[in-house]
């Protein structure tokens, strides 16, 4: 057996892993629609919160907002300018802000108070980027970063209700770490291990089953990292996730504009509905677990 250290690997490991069975007497064509913090959805499959895509194409924040627009899809975004949030939140994408970790709290309150006033419908923290690879903080572009209280998540969560906006945790892979989320009071948590930031971390969905113990369906839990088909969606929601983010399976098509990107969102949701046909699931809320099975051969 091949043994690897790269996180991003053992996530794809782990989804291939598992199988399923198929269900097909006195099932039907299924609905994908979502209801999540008040607005509908036409699928599970969300945008994950990318940043500075101008890299991948000229405008690909935008191109990557437009396509979740057209592809009625939560739209997630990460680190920016002001004036970008503003012009990603006017093509109309439901958005949900991510807000790093900054050193200095100010400025995450007033990150907090920006995304509400720029059209956000929930904003977040991303709590795996407080520490560098060489036993310090990091340093984001010249933005210092600093690890959070559970105090201070709490302060986060209260300053973001006061907006009317829920606030969502990114970066959870523990049920320790859940728990003190579900204490500060946040409204949900993504399981992320953010592309693989540190080495052997245990795979989103390996954790989300524990995680789901510990929160009690009492929040949405959301999935991150690896998924690059409606079989890997369709793996986490039946595992009790609400929905799953998708990022760099996407990143290739904003060179090709916000149509192409869309249609494969659109695409990826068509192979979660033909999945939940293939397995007797009617609807978002009568996913089974034990449909899934883990490869012992």
């Amino acid at each position: 057996m091949e043994y690897t250290s790269n996180s991003d690997k053992i996530t794809r490991d782990y989804f291939d892993s598992l199988l399923l069975e198929t269900r097909y007497l006195d099932s039907s064509l299924p609905s994908t629609k979502l209801e999540l913090y008040g607005r509908s959805f036409d699928s599970p499959i969300m945008t994950a919160a990318l940043s500075h895509l101008g890299n991948t194409a000229p405008d690909g924040m935008l191109i990557y907002a437009q396509a979740a627009a057209k592809a009625n899809a939560v739209h997630w975004v990460g680190m920016g300018e002001d004036k970008e949030l503003e012009e990603i939140t006017a093509t109309g994408a439901a958005t949900i802000k991510i807000i790093k970790p900054h050193a200095d709290n100010k400025e995450v309150f007033r990150k907090i108070e920006h995304a509400a006033s720029a059209g956000c419908f929930a904003v977040g923290m991303d709590i795996d980027h407080a520490f560098n690879g060489s036993s310090g903080y990091d340093n984001v572009l010249g933005l210092p970063m600093k690890a959070k209280t559970t105090e201070e998540l709490h302060d986060f969560v209260q300053a973001a209700a006061e907006k009317g906006l829920p606030f969502i945790v990114k970066g959870v892979l523990s049920t320790k770490d859940a728990e003190k989320c579900l204490k500060a009071g946040v409204k949900g948590i993504q399981l992320s291990h953010h592309h693989g930031i540190m080495n052997y971390s245990v795979p989103p969905l390996m954790m989300l089953p524990e995680i789901l113990q510990v929160t009690r369906r009492e929040i949405p839990l959301f999935i991150d990292c690896g998924i690059e088909s409606g079989m890997d969606a369709y793996k986490c929601l039946a595992l009790g996730a609400t929905a799953v983010s998708v990022g760099r399976h996407l990143m290739p098509l904003l060179k090709k504009g916000s149509d192409a990107t869309a249609q494969r969102i659109t695409e990826m949701k068509g192979e979660l509905a033909a999945t939940m046909a293939r397995t007797g699931i009617c609807d978002l809320q009568h996913f089974d677990p034990t449909v899934i099975h883990r490869r012992t051969f």
